[in-house]
């Protein structure tokens, strides 16, 4: 039921949880009717998850593990919080591989923290005597993990965040600008007005000559200035030059 993923959240838990082989493993005590049931981590787990799971045991161990979690100190060592995640990591895993199929951009590793996060602040407002307090646990992880995909999916990947940003602030003089072998730079002068330029500009080759022939070169005989329309105020200069031209 757990993951082997190298570098996987999920597995440094199971890690912190069950240590090495041969290392000492926390235990659970838990109370069934009038009965004290000492429980390894492995059988905590089965109480909740195997199939031979009883529900009254199950309901148990829930109930007692996040009573002892929510008693733990906040500077203590976490043993019984990262316990509780630990517990709630198999009730994870169908949705997280069904999120991993249906996008393959998104991280596992960030998903699985995700999860974890959302235990931890749903953990801090748990009821243990409430109903299905590892249920409640187990929805909250599941729902940031599907909210986390759906964000993710929707951002734009952008290949190397360190160069675009260092080429968008790149200060470059006009004079150090690559220039085209060929072409014109357009620039528009708009008048001192705070409503500023709101014409369209239409660019329209010269009319032909009588003889068939257009006159000069094309793009200096085309616009120079702008009008709203013919009986309107200026409001703008354009200015074609070739390019690399002294202005």
């Amino acid at each position: 039921m757990t993951s082997t993923r190298p570098g996987s959240v999920f597995t440094g838990i199971d890690w912190g949880v069950l240590g090495p082989p041969g290392a000492t493993r926390p235990s659970l005590t838990v109370h069934v009717g009038s009965r004290a049931v000492l429980l390894s981590p492995e059988e905590s787990r089965q109480a909740l998850y195997g199939a031979q799971r009883d529900a009254a045991l199950g309901e148990a161990v829930w109930r007692q593990a996040v009573t002892e979690a929510r008693r733990e100190p906040r500077d203590g060592d976490g043993t019984g919080r990262l316990f509780v995640v630990w517990l709630v990591l198999p009730g994870l895993y169908r949705n997280l591989h069904r999120i991993l199929r249906l996008w393959r951009r998104v991280d596992r590793a960030d998903l699985e923290a995700e999860a974890v996060l959302a235990v931890l602040a749903a953990l801090d407002a748990a009821d243990p005597d409430g109903p299905d307090p590892g249920g409640c646990l187990i929805k909250e992880a599941v729902n940031r993990m599907w909210a986390y995909a759906k964000r993710v999916t929707r951002e734009i990947p952008v290949v190397d965040i360190g160069a675009f940003a260092e080429a968008r602030n790149a200060t470059v003089t006009p004079e150090e600008r690559p220039r085209p072998p060929e072409g014109w730079e357009v620039h528009i002068a708009p008048p001192p007005r705070r409503e500023g330029l709101y014409a369209t500009l239409r660019f329209a080759e010269p009319c032909p000559r009588q003889d068939g022939r257009r006159t000069g070169t094309r793009l200096p005989d085309l616009v120079f200035r702008a009008r709203r329309h013919e009986e309107a105020d200026l409001i703008g200069t354009l200015v074609l030059r070739p390019a690399g031209a002294r202005r």
